[in-house]
């Protein structure tokens, strides 16, 4: 039995007091190897962007003051000289008078300050006749408009989405040093459990929380090592918790921490190294026979069997570990304002996460109704939940029609 059950609370003050949360490290990688890491670094421009003016429209390069005056009526002829080809140097420069064809993204030649739309002007031989006047910089964009020389253009622990690889490239950068991906050595026990595609025997079930807590360890920036299934007795899960200690910076066992003969892992995490467990039991609904070991520097998540305390408990005491040892920004639920749908009640002196779906009744306020997910063992209806109600374990139940705060699961309502 748990002698005695520690609150939420009390569990997450001894993760931040036993377990680093220290990045576990930097590595370089090429551009396309980056989406969605975590810059290490801070990132300056050795170069102006772009690195020479440059026209946005196709047109003619002029002297602004060849045009001053300029209309329909009266337009100002010039020589044309040469024509400027995007992707070259220019081989033309703009004395008063002249002027030369330029396509968008073409460099500015010398002597040129503006850029006259094709649209306003009229060719005739080796004259242009300019309809419009243009002041200095119409039509161009200048070199160091958009990133300057020296400028301070990404920031350490930033994530690298598509915009900010889009800068890196426009800086030249073909690598850039981000933080490690945490290891997570994740194993399932249980005779009862098997591999998903495997024949499914009488009193047999498919694995799980292999793959969703894989799932769940790579949303938050984690990198899973799953080691599969593993048989419950002593010598087999002794042996591949040293392995999984020896290749992860952390371990998630799921299975093998109630109270029944086989659940072993507790007294084989003592054995391992110092300080053993640290956390055994905690006073939440669901996830009471959570436990928590530091082996030799690293935690070992043992994590109860049904996949719904899992992933509940993955996403209230693993997550945030996980997240911190990659510095990726672990981000408060979205909260919605609902009224109960029944009348929700709580374990007796546990906090209680009550999974909810959500409806909108006639006034279109939401309506949160209980999930019935039944024993803790059921995961198929968890896909219809939308959200959590948290019952403190000093409160006995919710009344229906009450107002509550519901910890929506997904970003947004489907």
């Amino acid at each position: 039995m748990f002698k005695k059950l520690i609150s939420l609370h009390q569990a997450k003050q001894i993760i931040e007091e036993n377990i680093s949360l220290r990045p576990v490290g930097k590595e370089i990688l090429q551009l396309k190897h980056v989406v969605n890491r975590i810059l290490a670094q801070d990132v300056t421009s050795t170069l102006d962007v772009p690195p020479f003016d440059r026209s946005t429209v196709d047109g003619y390069a002029v002297k602004a003051a060849d045009t001053f005056g300029a209309d329909e009526e009266h337009p100002r002829a010039l020589k044309l000289s040469g024509q400027v080809r995007i992707g070259e140097s220019p081989k033309v420069s703009i004395k008063k008078g002249s002027t030369a064809e330029i396509v968008t993204g073409a460099p500015l030649p010398d002597g040129a300050d503006a850029v006259v739309m094709c649209e306003y002007t009229f060719q005739e031989e080796n004259t242009v006749r300019i309809l419009t006047s243009v002041s200095s910089g119409k039509n161009v964009m200048r070199a160091g408009s958009d990133i300057r020389k020296g400028e301070t253009v990404l920031r350490s622990e930033q994530m690298l989405g598509p915009f900010e690889i889009g800068v890196l490239a426009a800086l030249g950068k073909t690598n850039v040093k981000v933080y490690k991906r945490p290891k997570i050595a994740i194993f399932s026990t249980g005779a009862e459990v098997i591999e998903p595609g495997k024949h499914l025997s009488p009193g047999k079930i498919y694995d799980i929380n292999a793959y969703a807590l894989s799932a769940a360890v790579i949303e938050c920036g984690g990198e899973p090592i799953n080691l599969g299934i593993v048989e419950d007795e002593s010598q087999t899960v002794e042996t591949t918790l040293r392995k999984a200690l020896s290749i992860a910076d952390a371990v998630i066992t799921s299975g093998g921490v109630s109270v029944g003969p086989t659940d072993i892992i507790p007294r084989i995490l003592d054995k391992l190294g110092k300080p053993g467990v640290i956390i055994k039991g905690i006073a939440i609904k669901p996830g009471k026979p959570t436990t928590i070991a530091l082996v030799d520097g690293k935690p070992v998540f043992s994590l109860p069997g049904h996949p719904t305390s899992a992933l509940s408990i993955f996403r209230l005491l693993v997550q945030p570990v996980i997240a911190a040892w990659g510095r990726r920004p672990v981000e408060e639920p979205r909260i919605v304002s609902a009224i109960t749908g029944s009348k929700l009640y709580a374990a007796r002196g546990r906090r209680t996460f009550v999974t909810v779906h959500l409806t909108k009744d006639e006034s279109g306020r939401y309506v949160a109704t209980r999930v019935p997910l039944g024993l803790s063992g059921a995961i198929t209806t968890l896909s219809k939940a939308d959200g959590f109600i948290e019952i403190p374990e000093t409160q006995q139940f919710i009344d229906e029609r009450e107002d509550v705060i519901v910890h929506l699961y997904k970003p947004r309502l489907s």
